[in-house]
């Protein structure tokens, strides 16, 4: 079964539980390629379950045994394209921000990552389990991006360390909302680029505010 959180799988092995072969990482890697593949060609009304299981050589019953239904299988296909983001430590909270803001712009760039995000969000406002699959797959997986920045920032002694637990779950809430819904939508709706001067300018205004750093 598909552990929807965190993207990995598990095999049951109790009396009520399924059980049989370990799932192959192969065959899911070229599942959730097929997926995208598919949707850059047939976009999202289009797309089955067999279209899938005929381009990764697998079975459909295979595919069935990993998802249920072809919004599971999107969003996983969307969310493994994300898990690539990654945040090497860039020596300053601002210098971190640019390199993923830049890296994120690349990722969305990608025909079959702009191409599947944008469907599943549009069917999602349709559909109250996509949506909660897309926040548990998706958004709460690269909200880690968010809490590795701060608490390197905290330790170089940049940003100031919350205690208060709640509080601190929803300034990175408010953080990965501000970065990736303005990202996204200069990326995917204004269709507008998200060059080097784009995101100097855009972190800077996340640093300093509206009112700007303080005179020296």
């Amino acid at each position: 079964m598909r552990n929807p959180t965190t993207g990995t799988s598990t095999d049951t092995s109790s009396g009520t539980g399924r059980t049989g072969r370990p799932r192959s990482a192969a065959a899911d890697a070229a599942i959730l390629a097929a997926t995208r593949d598919a949707l850059v060609e047939l976009g999202w009304s289009k797309l089955t379950m067999g279209d899938v299981s005929a381009r990764a050589g697998v079975a459909k019953t295979t595919l069935y045994r990993r998802w249920a239904g072809k919004n599971e299988l999107v969003v996983d296909a969307v969310a493994e394209l994300f898990d690539e983001l990654e945040l090497p430590d860039r020596g300053s909270l601002e210098a971190d921000i640019e390199y993923v803001v830049l890296r994120f712009a690349e990722l969305l760039r990608r025909p079959e990552a702009r191409t599947a995000l944008m469907a599943v969000v549009a069917e999602s406002t349709r559909d109250e389990a996509l949506r909660d699959r897309i926040r548990s797959a998706i958004v709460e997986r690269q909200k880690r991006l968010v809490v590795l920045g701060r608490e390197r920032a905290q330790a170089r002694g940049e940003l100031p360390r919350e205690e208060d637990e709640a509080l601190a779950d929803h300034t990175t809430d408010l953080i990965f909302d501000v970065i990736a819904g303005t990202v996204v939508h200069r990326a995917l709706v204004s269709s507008e680029p998200v060059d080097e001067l784009w995101v100097a300018t855009f972190t800077a205004l996340l640093m300093h505010g509206l009112r700007g750093p303080d005179p020296a």
